[in-house]
């Protein structure tokens, strides 16, 4: 059972949930993951089982990404997904042009600030944990770097998105910031994780199997 491989994490489940299931499935206790997925995303979650597995993990969370993700322009949220508050923003509708355009200035090396719900630590302290209790968070912009994104479909208020980028990239802040330079507020209304290096999602199995 020991090895590599990829899960398709269904929606509702952690990270860890998943981790913690195979734990109780396998019996072995040093399983590990690349790279979290919000409860609300699914796709790829690459898991490694045994000791000499999880030590090439490190190595694995470098790996480029992949993603198809849904952005809901006309409103913001709270945690910048489904989860949060919503505040109705604008209805201003923008056409194919602009969001073509402003999709654009998202590509290359970028400084990327972390939505405050986030597992970031700041002071010490993890973002999200202080967000739920209404304390005010300064969370610093860091280079990320997106290789390219591809527009799959849109109509008002859905942006459809492809995205390949590289490590600690946050798609809900592509999300918030792509409302913010549309002038509709926006958020992250679903996600896949399709790709992890060479793990993609035709491949993964489902937790069950």
């Amino acid at each position: 059972m020991e090895g590599i491989f990829a899960v398709n994490k269904p929606v509702g489940m952690t990270s860890h949930d998943v981790i913690y299931y195979l734990r109780r499935k396998t019996g072995i206790k040093r399983i590990g993951h690349a790279g979290t997925l919000d409860p609300l995303a699914s796709g790829v979650l690459v898991v490694a089982i045994g000791r000499e597995f999880t030590k090439q993990l490190d190595q694995i969370v470098k790996s480029e990404k992949e993603y198809v993700t849904e952005i809901e322009l006309g409103q913001t949220s709270t945690t910048d997904d489904m989860e949060g508050e919503k505040t109705i923003v604008d209805d201003l509708k923008p056409d194919l042009h602009e969001v073509k355009e402003q999709i654009q200035q998202f590509v290359g090396k970028i400084m990327q600030t972390p939505p405050a719900y986030s597992a970031i630590k700041v002071g010490g302290k993890v973002a999200y944990k202080q967000a739920r209790k209404g304390e005010a968070l300064k969370l610093e912009p860091r280079e990320v770097e997106i290789k390219e994104i591809e527009l799959i479909d849109y109509k008002y208020p859905v942006v459809k998105l492809k995205i390949t980028c590289g490590k600690g990239v946050y798609i809900r802040s592509i999300a918030r910031d792509l409302g913010e330079k549309l002038k509709t507020g926006g958020y992250m209304k679903s996600l896949v994780r399709t790709r992890v290096g060479n793990f993609n999602l035709e491949k993964a199995q489902k937790l069950e199997e």
